[in-house]
């Protein structure tokens, strides 16, 4: 047996029962340091707060603070005074910023100068879309695109909001498409980033159709909490469903039941009959025609309308643009 065999278990981005000088001393934290981990701690250096920074990082509190927690593990010291209101970084922490902040900068570059060195792909457009509208806006977009526009070679990255916007930022594609509303803007400076308006989308509530075809389950106010099939806490969705709640005269009763991020997972959930789920009306198309979904509030209740855009950074300071995205952009300039 080695002596590795007798060490307890350790659990990524915790220290389960054992204070963090015990870790340290006993060299049991061995895992590599994530890039997230240091894009997530110089957000806290920024913002001098766990909610705020985890809002701007698009994950809940309690997984941003476990992140801290697997950097300091990682160190070997104490990131973060704790005591303190608001957070303030202890004196490691404060050097770990300066150096978190030039590694960051120099990953990037290195990033930066190997996409320079690709030369294939030139033809092929890179989109970052967040998860739902990657699975319910795109594939219909792309095809009346085709239509009108002609062929075009594409690359689809699916990620989370947060992720999506970060790889325009970093250079990682050609153009982003995401959901915009006033009351959750993308913080893009117009002086880099352009933007054209794609079309419209509206988030409303629905749920399984009984046997009369109405809802198993209705958004109103009084009664027996409704079981809500709900995004995760800080997800993009999940601000845009807090935000019709807030709209609506009398808060409806509502106990969520189930969590994900993916608007289809929720969709899945809401045609067995789990529950009422805001969904964005391209998802639910088929659904609503075969009468498997129905709307679960009254016309003009309990909904939102998004706009859906397309970003790019633009030609005067971008560091690199394929011909073919100039090409289409131009088209879909001309075409709003």
């Amino acid at each position: 047996m080695t002596d590795a065999s007798l060490r307890p278990p350790l659990f990524k981005g915790g220290r389960p029962g054992r204070p963090l000088e015990w870790w340290v001393d006993c060299d049991y934290y061995t895992d590599p340091v994530e890039t997230k981990w240091l894009e997530d701690f110089v957000s806290l250096a920024e913002t001098r707060s766990f909610s705020r920074s985890a809002q701007l990082r698009h994950v809940t509190q309690p997984a941003f603070s476990r992140r801290i927690q697997a950097l300091e593990a990682w160190a070997g010291v104490d990131l973060v005074d704790r005591s303190s209101y608001p957070t303030r970084l202890t004196s490691a922490g404060e050097t770990l910023h300066a150096q978190a902040l030039e590694i960051l900068v120099a990953l990037q570059s290195a990033r930066n100068l190997m996409r320079s060195h690709r030369a294939s792909g030139q033809d092929v457009i890179e989109f970052a879309i967040p998860h739902t509208l990657a699975f319910t806006f795109f594939p219909h977009w792309l095809m009346e695109l085709r239509q009108r526009f002609g062929s075009v070679k594409t690359r689809l990255i699916a990620l989370n909001v947060h992720d999506a916007v970060l790889r325009l930022t970093e250079g990682g594609c050609d153009l982003l498409i995401a959901y915009h509303h006033p009351s959750q803007p993308l913080q893009l400076s117009p002086d880099r980033y352009e933007m054209l308006s794609l079309g419209r989308e509206t988030l409303a509530a629905y749920a399984k159709a009984d046997a009369a075809g109405q809802p198993l389950f209705f958004l109103a106010a009084g009664g027996a909490p409704v079981p809500l099939l709900a995004y995760a806490s800080g997800a993009y969705m999940g601000h845009m469903v807090e935000q019709i709640i807030r709209q609506m005269p009398v808060a409806p009763a509502l106990e969520t039941t189930y969590e994900t991020d993916m608007a289809e997972g929720l969709k899945a959930m809401a045609l067995e009959g789990h529950g009422l789920a805001f969904l964005p009306a391209s998802s639910v198309r088929q659904e609503l025609k075969s009468r498997r979904l129905v709307a679960a509030a009254p016309p003009g209740v309990g909904e939102l309308t998004m706009e859906v855009r397309i970003y790019r950074e633009r030609p005067e300071v971008a560091r690199h643009t394929k011909p073919a995205a100039q090409a289409l952009w131009d088209f879909l300039r001309q075409a709003t």
